[in-house]
């Protein structure tokens, strides 16, 4: 494939490097600041990057909705978190003309831990349900958009559920529809994810854990190889 990197931050650093690795090529890159040395075109458009064929997104919603309003037909595959609801619902315009992808995890294990809460939530209706994230000390949204598309399975499959961010500012005991929400940031941590079903005298937790960001950069691709063969629609890990 003929590759534009949307942003060129550390996600996408690894994503050229593996998508060269594998045979592909790098047209060029739209940074999202001021980054030295970038080994390849640099462009300010979508469409100005003639020859490609996909976009990867790993960026930042100020960056990415912007070039969302311009005029292109680019099979695009995004990641970036952050603003999802106003990034899905313009993916889903452009998705008349032309195929995108959108997950805020690109790593398909965390894909597989989706489909589990689905089997869980249902089969654990007595059981309270908390949430915990924790990222590197670099990240800046919390809590994180993996967490987010956790809770929504829970919100999908749950009665009138309601998400507790701060505990600290209640004096109250915890109420049957809460899910706690937790991040924590801090040293190198790639991304850890708990889904804790809390019942009498017995806990069960699902869990992911991110070894290396490669997981991420290597979704994306897998993705993108996927993508460039589809018709114009909008696509997930649930229907790619």
């Amino acid at each position: 494939m003929k590759i534009l990197l949307i942003g060129y931050g550390a996600m996408n650093q690894r994503v050229a490097r593996l998508a060269e690795a594998a045979g592909h090529e790098i047209v060029a890159v739209i940074p999202n600041k001021n980054h030295d040395a970038i080994p390849y075109p640099t462009v300010n458009q979508i469409n100005e990057a003639t020859e490609a064929d996909v976009a990867i997104d790993f960026s930042h919603p100020n960056l990415l909705l912007p070039l969302l309003e311009q005029d292109f037909e680019l099979p695009l595959v995004i990641a970036t978190t952050g603003e999802k609801e106003t990034i899905t619902a313009k993916l889903h315009t452009l998705s008349q003309k032309m195929p995108v992808f959108f997950s805020a995890n690109m790593s398909y294990g965390v894909h597989v831990l989706t489909k589990l809460l689905e089997v869980a939530v249902p089969l654990l209706e007595q059981y309270d349900i908390e949430l915990t994230e924790a990222h590197h000390n670099q990240k800046v949204d919390a809590p994180s958009g993996t967490l987010v598309k956790l809770y929504d399975v829970i919100e999908h499959l749950r009665d009138e559920v309601q998400p507790v961010y701060d505990r600290s500012q209640q004096n109250a005991k915890r109420e049957k529809n809460e899910v706690g929400i937790h991040s924590l940031r801090g040293g190198t941590i790639v991304g850890e994810h708990d889904v804790l079903f809390a019942g009498v005298d017995e806990t069960i937790t699902l869990s992911h854990r991110a070894q290396s960001k490669d997981i991420f950069a290597n979704g994306a691709l897998n993705a993108a190889e996927k993508l460039v063969q589809q018709e114009p629609g909008y696509y997930t890990f649930d229907n790619l």
